[in-house]
């Protein structure tokens, strides 16, 4: 193999023209029914142009049956009933390049994939340096593709000849890419490490999304507000009111008032309109420029954020300052999920702590000798904060550590590996 990767410009077999009729969805069905061997997968979304995150096109290619372009919001609206194309493609494994950005929005449409490769993780188990796509393909295939449009606005139709070339180069070289990295995985002894990873991600991606327990917490740097309630009201009404425009008129709400206006906002609190029209931000309509193709795609909203007025904003913040002190949002305490988590910040171990961040230094030496010994990455072999949480439990002579693993969360290859060395260095 040469130093220099080889340029992927095209599919080998060209480029195909989007699917979006039930005649059209039917016959690609058969072809992939005749076809055999693994499925290779992707979707594309219009996230920062379009409110919601559905996929826009989902792209697939099977050993014998090529690569089917689907246009889903087309095909759902003419009736498809995706339970066809799971049964044509039965239980064969999909191949995703970093399935839990995927698997979403393929179970939102209804498929049901029953096995599952994804080269990320693969990649990451092999311990390699970049994970992306394109380097995973230049390591392993000695390819590189043609990437120019991952940030396109992918609900915009009819899709031009380049960006379904895009589109099909994502899925060209995945049925090559999960052969030799399969060879590589049984190589190195890590198959079953991988068989548990994809099982996991497989069921992680098809279960229920979950949502923000306080979506307006969603917002960038809300944590500066600190204990500004007054302030947190006026980000909680811009955000709330962003959000119902947004979803009305199906455009990212980052379109129509930045995050950091918000914040900026609520830090300023206007109380006359001299006030608000010194926070520019509030008064300008979002313009992005990238320098790129992609500025005239944002341009194509740009009636609609004309439509939302200054005024809409100015409104807000009025009411929101008007509130009672009791109207005023309570910042919740922090929710742990499933486990008490040990605090992240080694000043607060170190200091307040000492027993217990001396089982830390511990624990993340014999973690990193076992990465060195299997040539994984240690946050692979065992997510940081799990380690923490074991470390900061207070009696860990009397722990089932496998036990205590295997409830937050770790699979039974981690345990494996670990359990025995972290139960001696904690006690």
């Amino acid at each position: 193999m040469s130093d220099e990767p080889r340029l992927q410009a095209e599919p080998r077999e060209g480029v195909p023209e989007v699917i979006d009729t039930l005649e059209g969805f039917h016959e690609a069905c058969e072809r992939f029914a005749a076809a055999g061997g693994s499925l290779a997968a992707d979707a594309e979304r219009a996230s920062g142009f379009r409110y919601g995150h559905e996929d826009w096109l989902v792209q697939f290619k099977r050993t014998g049956a090529g690569i089917a372009l689907f246009d889903p919001i087309a095909l759902n609206r003419c009736g498809v009933d995706w339970k066809e194309f799971n049964g044509a493609v039965g239980d064969a494994a999909w191949i995703i390049h970093d399935s839990l950005q995927d698997l979403p929005g393929f179970a939102d449409l209804g498929m049901r994939p029953q096995r599952l490769f994804d080269t990320e993780i693969a990649a990451r188990l092999l311990n390699l340096r970049h994970f992306g796509l394109a380097a995973v393909t230049e390591h392993y295939l000695g390819l590189t593709l043609a990437k120019e449009h991952s940030a396109a606005d992918w609900s915009y139709r009819p899709l031009p000849r380049d960006w379904r070339n895009y589109a099909a180069l994502d899925v060209e070289l995945l049925i090559e890419l999960e052969t030799a990295m399969r060879k590589e995985l049984r190589r190195q002894g890590k198959n079953d490490w991988a068989q548990e990873e994809f099982a996991h991600a497989l069921a992680k991606g098809m279960g229920p999304r979950k949502e923000h327990p306080i979506p307006w917490l969603r917002i960038s740097h809300v944590n500066v507000l600190g204990h500004d309630r007054q302030g947190q009201a006026i980000a909680k009404a811009l955000w709330e009111r962003r959000d119902e425009l947004a979803q009305r008129y199906d455009i990212s709400p980052s379109l129509l008032l930045s995050d950091s206006a918000i914040i900026e906002a609520a830090k300023r609190k206007p109380h006359n309109a001299k006030e608000f029209r010194a926070v520019r931000s509030l008064n300008e309509r979002v313009r992005v420029h990238t320098g790129s193709e992609q500025d005239k795609m944002f341009e194509r909203y740009a009636p609609i954020q004309r439509s939302v007025k200054p005024s809409v904003w100015k409104n807000v913040i009025q009411e929101a300052l008007d509130l009672p002190v009791e109207q005023w949002p309570t910042m919740p305490a922090i929710q742990l999920e499933e486990h008490a988590n040990a605090p992240r910040s080694m000043k607060l171990w170190s200091a307040r702590h000492p027993q217990r961040f001396a089982r830390l230094q511990a624990a993340r030496k014999i973690m990193t000798r076992i990465a060195e010994d299997t040539r994984t990455p240690a946050e692979m072999i065992l997510k940081p904060q799990i380690v923490r949480n074991l470390c900061w439990t207070d009696d860990p002579q009397r722990l089932d550590v496998p036990r205590f693993l295997g409830e937050q969360g770790a699979r039974q290859w981690q345990i494996r590996l670990v359990a025995e060395s972290l139960s001696r260095v904690i006690i």
